[in-house]
C-alpha cells in the first residue's frame, strides 16, 4: 500500500487502541478484541463529533476505522494464528450514496487564469493546475513528479507514465494548453533541481540537499493554492485538488467516453469507483429527457 495509507491506517488502529484500553481498563492487546468491544467501539464512532466541522461522523468516515481494524484482524488470525473475533463479525455498514462536487468547464477555465505569468510562482501554479485537469492525476501523484519525468520527448508525445496507488503504473495524457504552461515553467527552471514543482518561499533549502528536495511542493502547498485561487476566482464551493480529478472525470463522461476507459485514465481499481460520476452524466439519460419530455 502508499504511504499515505499507511499512516492511515496506522492512525485508525491507535484509535481503536486508545478506545479499548479505556473501555477494559487496562492497557489493551490484540487478544482483547472481542465482538462485544468491536460493538461498544461502533457505538462510540457513531456518536462522535468532529472537531472541525462539529458535525457527527459521517457513515463514511466510521467505515474507514473499521475496515482498518477488519483488515488487521484478518492479519492477526493469518499470520500469527490468533484465535478472536472473525473479521466478518466486524460489520462495515452502507456509506452515504455520494455525489462527487465538481466544477463546470467556465469555471475551471476561470480558475487557469489566474496565474501571474510573470512569476516563476505564477508560472509554476499555471502548469500545476494544467497538469491536474488535463490528467485526472491525484494530488499526491503531482507532487512526486521529477523535472526529468518531462524529457522533450515525453513533451512531444503527450503522454508519460504515472505510479498511482498500489504501486500501479498507468499512462496519462497532456493537453496542448498543458503542455504550453509546462515548456514555459521548465524555461525557467534554470537549476538542476529534482522535483518538478518547487517552493519559492517558507524555510530555506536544508543543507547538503543537493537534489533540492526540501524545496519539493508537498500536498498540503497545493491544497493550499487551490483555495486561493478558487477564491480569487469567485467559486463558491470548497474547491480541492480531488475536485479537478472529479471535474477531469466528469468532463470526459460528459463528452460521451465510455466509463471503462475512464476507469482507466483515473487508475480505479473498480469500475464501481468510477460509476459515482454516472449519476451527473449519463449523457444518455439526458438525451432521452431532452428529447421526450414536454413535447406532447
Amino acid at each position: 500500500m502508499s504511504q499515505g495509507t499507511i499512516r492511515m491506517y496506522h492512525f485508525y488502529l491507535q484509535d481503536f487502541l486508545v478506545f479499548a484500553s479505556k473501555a477494559l481498563g487496562h492497557e489493551a492487546s490484540e487478544k482483547d478484541i472481542s465482538e462485544d468491544l468491536v460493538k461498544k467501539y461502533r457505538l462510540n464512532l457513531n456518536r462522535r463529533v468532529s472537531n472541525k466541522s462539529k458535525l457527527e461522523y459521517k457513515r463514511s468516515t466510521q467505515k474507514v476505522y473499521l475496515v482498518a481494524l477488519r483488515s488487521f484482524v484478518k492479519w492477526l488470525i493469518l499470520s500469527k494464528g490468533y484465535n478472536i473475533i472473525s473479521p466478518t463479525k466486524i460489520e462495515l455498514g452502507r456509506s452515504e450514496a455520494q455525489v462527487p462536487k465538481f466544477l463546470s468547464r467556465s469555471e475551471v477555465l476561470e480558475l487557469l487564469s489566474l496565474q501571474n505569468p510573470n512569476k516563476k510562482s505564477g508560472l509554476r501554479d499555471k502548469a500545476m493546475l494544467e497538469i491536474l485537469f488535463s490528467t485526472g492525476m491525484r494530488v499526491s501523484e503531482l507532487v512526486g513528479l521529477n523535472k526529468n519525468d518531462f524529457t522533450t520527448a515525453v513533451l512531444s508525445r503527450g503522454e508519460f507514465s504515472v505510479i498511482g496507488k498500489g504501486r500501479k503504473v498507468r499512462t496519462v495524457y497532456i493537453s496542448d494548453s498543458a503542455k504550453q504552461a509546462l515548456k514555459a515553467y521548465l524555461t525557467v527552471r534554470t537549476e538542476d533541481f529534482e522535483p518538478l514543482f518547487l517552493r519559492y518561499s517558507g524555510r530555506a533549502m536544508d543543507k547538503d540537499d543537493v537534489l533540492g528536495e526540501s524545496l519539493r511542493l508537498t500536498v498540503r502547498s497545493v491544497e493550499r493554492l487551490i483555495k486561493r485561487y478558487a477564491l480569487k476566482a469567485g467559486i463558491r464551493q470548497d474547491v480541492s485538488p480531488h475536485t479537478l480529478r472529479h471535474s477531469y472525470a466528469t468532463d470526459l463522461l460528459i463528452a460521451g467516453a465510455d466509463l471503462r476507459s475512464v476507469q482507466e485514465l483515473l487508475g480505479h481499481a473498480n469500475v464501481s469507483t468510477t460509476q459515482i460520476y454516472t449519476h451527473i452524466t449519463n449523457k444518455q439519460l439526458k438525451d432521452v429527457y431532452q428529447k421526450f419530455h414536454g413535447k406532447s
